[in-house]
C-alpha cells in the first residue's frame, strides 16, 4: 500500500452519518473557543478531539470491487473471527439448514461502511432487538441486536448478510428495501462504533478466507459461487 493510499484512506470523506456528531461536536469546540470560562476552553478541546475522532471513525473510502462474475466479497472491514456453517437468521425465511457463514468483526479503528457482497435484490430486511454482547463472540449472532437482508441472486440462489450490534456500538442504519437491486460493492449502512458484519453463503460454497485474516469492504473476495 503506497503512501498516498494510505493518507487517502485516512482523510476520506465521512458518512452521511457522522452529520449529527460533527454538528454537536463542533458547537461544543466553537463554544469553548468563544467563551472565556476556563472549563469552557478544556469543554471546546474535548469537542474538537470528538470531532476529529468521528470525521475518522465514519470515513468512507471510495473501494474498487472486483469485476469477475461469481465473486462474493467482503461486505465490510475488519478481520475474520469465525467460518464455518450456521443456521442463518429465522426471521429471514431462508430455513433451517445451516448455510457456510464468515463472520468479520469490527474494531473501533475499521471502516464501518457495510457494502452488498454481491449483485443481488433484496428479498427481505429484518431487524431483531437484543443485547450488547461482544460482537466477536460467537452467541453474538443470536443474542446481539442485528439487521438482517435475505439477497437473490440473479441465478435465483440465496444469500445473507446480517449486521450486527457489539459491545459499544448501539445504532444500526440500513437503506436497502425489500426489491431492491444492488451492484457488487454498493453501500447500504453503516453500523456506529464497534460491531460485526455476517455474510452467508449459498449451499456447497467453500469460503477462501481465513480466521484472523483482514478484510477490505467492497474489495476482499470471499468466495466463488
Amino acid at each position: 500500500m503506497s503512501l498516498l493510499h494510505s493518507i487517502k484512506l485516512v482523510v476520506a470523506p465521512p458518512h452521511p452519518a457522522a452529520k449529527p456528531f460533527l454538528i454537536g461536536g463542533g458547537i461544543v469546540a466553537v463554544a469553548g473557543a468563544i467563551l472565556p470560562n476556563s472549563w469552557a476552553h478544556a469543554a471546546g478541546v474535548l469537542g474538537l478531539i470528538f470531532v476529529l475522532f468521528c470525521l475518522y471513525f465514519f470515513r468512507d473510502p471510495e473501494r474498487i470491487a472486483p469485476t469477475r462474475p461469481g465473486l462474493a466479497i467482503a461486505p465490510a472491514d475488519g478481520h475474520v473471527v469465525m467460518v464455518g456453517d450456521a443456521v442463518p437468521p429465522p426471521e429471514l425465511g431462508l430455513g433451517p439448514a445451516a448455510l457456510p457463514r464468515v463472520a468479520i468483526f469490527l474494531s473501533v479503528l475499521d471502516v464501518h461502511v457495510n457494502r452488498m457482497p454481491v449483485a443481488a435484490e433484496v428479498t427481505a430486511v429484518a431487524y431483531h432487538k437484543g443485547q450488547f454482547l461482544n460482537a466477536s463472540l460467537d452467541k453474538a449472532s443470536d443474542l446481539n441486536e442485528r439487521n438482517a437482508l435475505a439477497l437473490r441472486l440473479p441465478d435465483g440462489r440465496a444469500m445473507a448478510v446480517v449486521q450486527i450490534a457489539g459491545l459499544v456500538a448501539r445504532r444500526i442504519l440500513c437503506s436497502a428495501k425489500p426489491g431492491q437491486s444492488f451492484a457488487r460493492g454498493e453501500r447500504f449502512g453503516i453500523i456506529r462504533f464497534g460491531s460485526r458484519t455476517d455474510l452467508y453463503l449459498p449451499p456447497g460454497t467453500v469460503p477462501l478466507v481465513s480466521v484472523g485474516q483482514t478484510m477490505i469492504g467492497g474489495e476482499t473476495v470471499i468466495a466463488e459461487l
